[in-house]
């Protein structure tokens, strides 16, 4: 669970500091950092809350029946795929116009208030956050109680982003977010699939979904789950030597039309007058 669980705090923590980058650069560059302070405290809101709903999911189901959570383990897998299948495809077409949404939400929040101003900040934070807190919760239920390894791969991921984020803000890096996101996205794809798996399985063990005893395959004689490679294959792409039926249909079918559609070429609209930038960088 370490790879795929960094993989995702890299791309959420990504996005979110890019949208602090953005919206603090945007201030500084036009001499308003009076309302730095309303952004920061926004952001500061949107972790807070991120981290408390992380732990009110995680925590705050210990205590019902195995069915009960396995049922809203499976739904929060779920609505995880959800997120993450929404998240890339928006972000392989919002990549190259982030910047100018962000700048023209909080120059009209700056005319109405500081408090307007912060809730640009929570709001821009706050989506990525919560995704990662859902996916937290997922991966905590998909890798079972006794281990730290989503724990552990998250904050990794999440480090990595917000070291990227300042390097970003002081132009000591350039990104091309087309390519990160796409090459991101189809990786994430490959993890999402894994997850609707398990989430399938959480209801299927819930008594939700019917087929827990029909197995599409189990090679757990040839991959044992504690074996270092069959650790290493649940940890990157979420394998579970034993599957159902319907866990291998439902990981098939994602798998073939979210990656069919997302790798399909975008139609490009006619390029507007001037440059538009292909990466992101802010130069001090």
């Amino acid at each position: 669970m370490l790879v795929s669980n960094a993989l995702i705090g890299l791309r959420e923590g990504l996005e979110a500091a890019l949208v602090v980058v953005i919206l603090v650069a945007f201030l500084v560059k036009t001499d308003r950092r009076w309302a730095l302070r309303q952004v920061w405290t926004g952001v500061a809101a949107a972790v807070l809350l991120s981290v408390a709903v992380g732990a009110v999911l995680t925590f705050g189901t210990r205590q019902l029946s195995f069915e009960t959570q396995e049922l809203i383990g499976g739904s929060a897998s779920i609505l995880a795929v959800a997120f993450v299948t929404a998240m890339v495809f928006w972000m392989r077409t919002a990549a190259r116009t982030i910047s100018g949404e962000l700048k023209g939400k909080l120059d009209q929040a700056l005319s109405v208030g500081g408090w307007a101003v912060a809730l640009v900040g929570f709001l821009g934070v706050g989506r990525e956050g919560l995704e990662t807190a859902l996916f937290f919760y997922a991966s905590v239920q998909t890798a079972g109680s006794g281990t730290s390894q989503p724990l552990i791969g998250f904050v990794l991921g999440i480090v990595v982003a917000v070291v990227l984020g300042v390097l970003i803000y002081r132009g000591a890096v350039r990104i091309n977010l087309s390519k990160f996101f796409r090459y991101t996205g189809v990786a994430l794809v490959v993890v999402a699939a894994g997850i609707l798996s398990y989430g399938i399985h959480d209801l299927q063990e819930a008594g939700f979904l019917p087929g827990l005893n029909t197995l599409a395959f189990d090679v757990s004689g040839a991959v044992p789950p504690g074996s270092w490679y069959g650790t290493l294959l649940k940890g990157t792409v979420n394998f579970t030597p034993a599957t159902t039926w319907l866990q291998a249909v439902a990981w098939t079918l994602y798998l073939v039309v979210v990656m069919t559609f997302f790798l399909r070429p975008a139609r490009t609209a006619p390029a507007p007058a001037g440059p538009t930038p292909a990466t992101v960088g802010t130069p001090r």
